[in-house]
């Protein structure tokens, strides 16, 4: 009697209990403000898309917490199965062994149709190993271009274009100045833009060893003479008002908006911060070269960050990690976080997408970046960076470089200064990743 009365009961329980629970993944990402809510929206909408695998994203603080925080995890068994790490983190990431399961083995072991010819050869390169294998994911990548304020260029008879050429700019600064701007330009990110990627579109490294991706054992050589000229340059430029130093990040914006300096270097990213804080019109246009030392100018490389995955989880999150990474290459997906953020989308589908959209036609300037990228094949120079110790580094540049702007010493000295320190931090990540 008991056991005919508890049957259907049990029954009933089985079935209102799910089949099976959603496998769930913990990302972490350095992703703040508008950027972060974006994020937050496309992992609800893969959680959304399916009922098998649940992301949960959270955000960790800037890119160098983020990353550490990861590091520190991991060696207490912690860690996030995804992570967002910044470019030039990528060498300690790699250096990393044991921790970081390699994108292309990853897709290869747990989804299908993943080709990686389908993303971008100048985006996807920063992050490959010597023979072209993707080791992460770029998700969110930049490149520099020139904005520049269009009523500023008509008021002082100037074409509806940025300056093609270093040569170029300097010309049309001082007819902005004649004008009564006070300055031709300023910039953001210095290191970045004004060596790494300098070296870059003039096709010379910025260091040996195929700029560190041969190996541990680099050097930097950006004293050399085109480093050396171009600060040199703009080290002049300082004392005459065509350029404005703001800062050692993204300062210089304040200096643009408030029509002080009527261009600004800065990244692709930044398109979304120009167009919401800009009271004028302006445009956008490739970086420029030294029409002196290079006929056709190379790819720029690229910023932002990746996503990495690390060992130490079970097969099924590694299953769900590879679905959310297919999820975030679909070109609907990389299309509307282009178009939305600012950030490059790294499949040529998307651009493709976003181009059949119209956005570009409607948005003057927003591809730029893309041609930037894509208009030349990366070479050995302009391929990337693989340092080890780069924020260390980088910090070691911009106090060499801010010695030349406030006319403490000459560009070659502070170059040979930025270069010797720096070398000193790469013998420490070589010491301390020996095998």
């Amino acid at each position: 009697m008991m056991t005919r009365k508890l049957l259907p009961l049990m029954i009933g329980a089985l079935a209102a209990t799910p089949a099976m629970a959603e496998t769930e993944i913990e990302f972490w990402h350095a992703m703040g403000g508008a950027l972060g809510e974006m994020t937050e929206d496309i992992v609800s909408d893969f959680n959304d898309s399916q009922d098998t695998y649940r992301v949960n994203a959270s955000y960790r603080g800037n890119y160098n917490d983020t990353m550490t925080g990861a590091i520190a995890a991991f060696r207490s068994g912690t860690q996030p199965t995804l992570v967002q790490v910044y470019e030039v983190g990528t060498a300690t990431m790699m250096a990393a062994e044991g921790a970081v399961y390699p994108l292309h083995e990853l897709m290869a072991a747990h989804a299908d149709g993943f080709e990686p010819s389908d993303y971008l050869t100048s985006v996807v390169g920063y992050y490959a190993d010597e023979s072209g294998n993707m080791l992460s994911f770029p998700y969110n990548s930049s490149t520099p271009v020139l904005y520049y304020n269009r009523g500023a260029f008509e008021e002082a008879g100037l074409p509806d274009r940025g300056p093609r050429t270093w040569e170029e700019l300097e010309a049309f600064s001082e007819q902005l100045m004649d004008a009564d701007y006070a300055c031709g330009f300023t910039t953001a990110w210095q290191s970045w833009i004004h060596l790494e990627n300098l070296s870059a579109r003039h096709d010379v490294p910025f260091a040996t060893q195929a700029n560190g991706f041969g190996g541990l054992d680099t050097e930097l050589v950006f004293n050399d003479e085109l480093q050396r000229h171009h600060i040199a340059a703009l080290g002049e430029w300082q004392k005459e008002g065509v350029f404005s130093y703001s800062g050692r990040t993204n300062e210089g914006s304040s200096k643009f908006y408030s029509e002080e300096c009527a261009m600004y270097t800065e990244s692709s990213a930044g398109y979304a911060g120009v167009n919401a804080n800009a009271d004028f019109a302006f445009g956008v246009s490739p970086l420029p070269y030294w029409e002196e030392r290079i006929d056709t100018p190379r790819n720029t490389i690229i910023g932002g960050a990746t996503l990495w995955t690390l060992r130490g989880h079970d097969e099924v999150a590694y299953e769900a990690a590879a679905a959310f990474l297919s999820y975030l290459s679909r070109p609907e997906v990389q299309a509307d976080w282009h178009q939305q953020s600012g950030y490059l989308p790294v499949t040529h589908a998307a651009v493709e997408k976003t181009r059949d959209s119209g956005f570009y036609a409607r948005n003057p300037g927003t591809d730029t970046a893309i041609e930037q990228m894509t208009a030349t094949e990366p070479t050995e120079n302009s391929r990337g960076l693989r340092l080890g110790n780069f924020p260390q580094i980088r910090a070691i540049i911009d106090e060499s470089l801010e010695s030349v702007w406030n006319g403490e010493a000459s560009a070659q000295d502070a170059l040979d200064r930025a270069v010797e320190r720096g070398n000193a931090q790469l013998r420490r990540f070589e010491k301390a990743n020996e095998r």
